[in-house]
C-alpha cells in the first residue's frame, strides 16, 4: 500500500506543480502584453535581464529640478544677469544654478535661477537668454550612455538634425548647426545643488 501512494500521487503532485508554474508565467506574460512601453521599462517583471533600464520619473508632470550643468569639456554653463550663456569654471557661481522644468516627456526648459533667464535657441542654432518661456526654450533631454546628458532644440533643426547645447574648450557656446551629439562639448552633468 505504501508503495503505491508513492508510485500514484507523487507524480500527480509534481504534475500539478508543474501547471502551476506554466499557468503563473502565462499570467506574467500576459500582463506584459497589455502594458504600454512606459509601464513596461517599470515593470520589473517584464523587463529583460540583459538591459538595465533607467527611471524616467522625473521627466513627467512638470518636475523642477535644481542642477548645475556640468560640460565635459570641463565649464559649467550658466547664464548671466543679462541673459548671455556661456560657461564658467567657477563651481559656486550663482549663476549657473539652473532650474530644469519639465514640459512634456522628454521636453524641458531651463531656467538660471539667479538671472530668470530662460535658455534658448534661436533658429541659426545660438544660444541666448530669454525672459519669458517659448518654444524656442524647449529642448529634447537625452541621457546618454555614458551617463552624460544632451540638449537638442525641440523647435529648430538644420537640414533635418538636431541642434544641441555646447560649450567648446573655452566655455562659448557653439552655433547648434556645427554640433553633434557625440561631440564631447554637448555632453552635460547635471549636478544636483548641495
Amino acid at each position: 500500500m505504501h508503495k503505491w501512494i508513492l508510485t500514484w500521487i507523487l507524480p500527480i503532485l509534481l504534475y500539478r506543480s508543474y501547471f502551476y508554474i506554466i499557468f503563473l508565467m502565462g499570467t506574467i506574460s500576459l500582463a506584459c502584453n497589455d502594458m504600454t512601453p512606459e509601464q513596461m521599462a517599470t515593470n520589473v517583471n517584464c523587463s529583460s535581464p540583459e538591459r538595465h533600464t533607467r527611471s524616467y520619473d522625473y521627466m513627467e508632470g512638470g518636475d523642477v529640478r535644481v542642477r548645475r550643468l556640468f560640460c565635459r569639456t570641463q565649464w559649467y554653463m550658466r547664464i548671466d544677469k543679462r541673459g548671455k550663456v556661456k560657461g564658467t569654471r567657477e563651481a559656486n557661481n550663482n549663476y549657473s544654478i539652473l532650474e530644469i522644468r519639465t514640459v512634456a516627456v522628454g521636453i524641458v526648459a531651463i531656467k538660471g535661477v539667479e538671472s530668470e533667464y530662460f535658455l534658448a535657441m534661436n533658429k541659426s542654432g545660438r544660444l541666448y537668454g530669454k525672459k519669458v518661456c517659448n518654444e524656442d526654450c524647449n529642448f529634447i533631454e537625452l541621457i546618454e550612455e555614458n551617463h552624460y546628458n544632451t540638449y537638442a532644440s525641440a523647435k529648430w533643426t538644420h537640414k533635418g538634425k538636431e541642434m544641441f547645447v555646447t560649450l567648446n574648450h573655452k566655455g562659448v557656446p557653439m552655433k547648434g548647426k556645427k554640433t553633434k551629439k557625440e561631440h564631447k562639448a554637448s555632453h552635460f552633468l547635471p549636478l544636483a545643488i548641495s
